[in-house]
């Protein structure tokens, strides 16, 4: 357990200096005691007290990198157990397993296919874990070497034989893949393995206390680069695992589990997997492994992950500016919405199928809806008018037309009036009538 702020309190100079940006030193020592500040920020420590405080300034939940350049996955690192407390920093990494008994090539292939784009976003897998079921050494290397050349995305390498796993790393170690996995059976050598190849290494046990006591064991030979997996396949156990790790590390500080965690599915139907899967996501896991590649079960998992991982308090928000959608010229139609990413995709989706090149100005209203927006007064005559301004909409367009959504009829006369004389056409209410709407006033 981390030390209390009291405790660390007794260690720090005590002169209320304020250079760490806290007002006293007993408040800079309670947020240090919480993980909401870092030792590193008070100037005047001593190198005594630093070393003593070392694990109180750790973050509860070890970072711990797998893979390299700008396809590695960043693991733990987190404070918070709820998101609307602090937002959530490292996503949970979703793995996709090729057995080393599969078409390689063709599930590979099939993973690197994962890429989706929805509200302005991207969405993809991060890891192939590629598993040695045949229990031969020069299969499993193969195996490992075709992935690795197939894609760049950070590796898994899942073998408990040392022998086999020390075959694979021998093309893989570049990489650095997570090493699955130190065992109560084989961890002095996996984790010699691991440590010598500078690689880190997941840690299975049989339930907590024993996973627990193995981390122990291979902290106490020099390495602590390491991932958790309690051992569990059964949901309900799975759950009640992350969530207890989650809990120990950040309000016990409990070191021997403060580190990410990996969790695997093990439910054969795809649905029921995804599902699976959704829950560990949703409770904590840094890693879930998935034995499933089609794009129809992993789009829904990779959606609710965004949106889990988005600060509460901060909307997705696209650019404030105006857009083109289609082949645009002089003469085409100005619609006017709000910079909210799901609002203004909604309205660029449909002025894409009225089949009519149009111009969008997305009004900064700080990640609003329309409706929003204008309660809380950030979308006006005269927001809409500088916004207008900023794009130079008289320099690009023939016409002085500009359509406002349908729910702010109210605003036609300040937006005239703020535009300087621009005529003000009311558009639909719903995003979903734009097409009807331009082909009857623009086709």
């Amino acid at each position: 357990m981390g030390l209390t702020g009291l405790e660390i309190f007794k260690q720090l100079p005590r002169t209320n200096c304020k250079d760490c940006g806290s007002p006293t030193c007993l408040a800079f020592a309670m947020a240090l005691a919480n993980g909401k500040a870092s030792l590193d920020k008070c100037p005047h420590v001593t190198d005594e007290a630093r070393e003593n405080l070392d694990s109180a300034s750790a973050p509860p939940i070890k970072l711990i990198k797998v893979g390299t350049g700008d396809q590695t996955v960043e693991l733990g690192d987190e404070t918070e157990l709820f998101r609307h407390d602090k937002k959530f920093y490292h996503p949970t990494a979703v793995a996709i397993l090729v057995s080393d008994q599969e078409d390689v090539e063709a599930k590979v292939n099939q993973i690197k296919e994962l890429e989706f784009e929805r509200v302005g976003l991207k969405f993809i897998t991060d890891m192939v874990v590629v598993k040695n079921d045949s229990g031969d050494a020069d299969t499993y290397k193969a195996a490992v070497e075709k992935a690795a050349a197939l894609t760049d995305k950070a590796l898994v390498l899942m073998a408990e034989d040392t022998g086999v796993m020390a075959k694979a790393l021998e093309v893989a170690a570049g990489r650095k893949p997570l090493v699955y996995a130190a065992t109560a059976e084989n961890y002095e050598a996996m984790t010699a393995l691991a440590k010598d190849k500078g690689c880190p290494l997941a840690v299975r046990g049989k339930g907590l206390e024993d996973t627990a006591a193995l981390v122990e064991k291979v902290a106490a030979l020099g390495y602590k680069e390491l991932v958790v997996d309690t051992g569990e396949r059964e949901t309900s156990k799975v759950l009640a695992d992350l969530t207890q790790v989650r809990r120990l590390a950040v309000k016990k500080r409990f070191r021997p589990l403060g580190y990410p965690t990996i969790a695997f599915t093990s439910k054969e139907d795809p649905l029921e997997e995804a599902a699976q899967a959704t829950v560990y996501l949703s409770k904590y896991a840094g890693v879930v492994v998935m034995k499933t590649a089609e794009k129809q079960h992993i789009l829904p998992l990779l959606s609710w992950r965004q949106n889990l991982f988005t600060d509460p308090q901060k909307p997705i928000q696209v650019e404030a500016k105006m857009y083109g959608v289609g082949d645009v010229n002089e003469n085409s139609p100005l619609y006017i919405t709000t910079n909210f990413s799901l609002t203004y995709y909604i309205v660029e989706g449909e002025v894409e199928a009225s089949k009519v090149p149009s111009y969008i100005i997305a009004v900064n209203t700080d990640g609003i809806s329309v409706l929003t927006a204008w309660a809380a007064g950030k979308l006006t005559g005269e927001s809409i008018a500088a916004a207008m301004k900023k794009a130079e909409v008289e320099e690009k367009l023939a016409h002085k037309k500009v359509v406002i959504p349908g729910h702010v009829a109210v605003l036609s006369g300040s937006v005239e009036e703020s535009t300087g004389g621009w005529e003000v056409l009311v558009g639909p209410r719903e995003a979903a009538g734009i097409p009807k709407y331009a082909k009857a006033n623009f086709a």
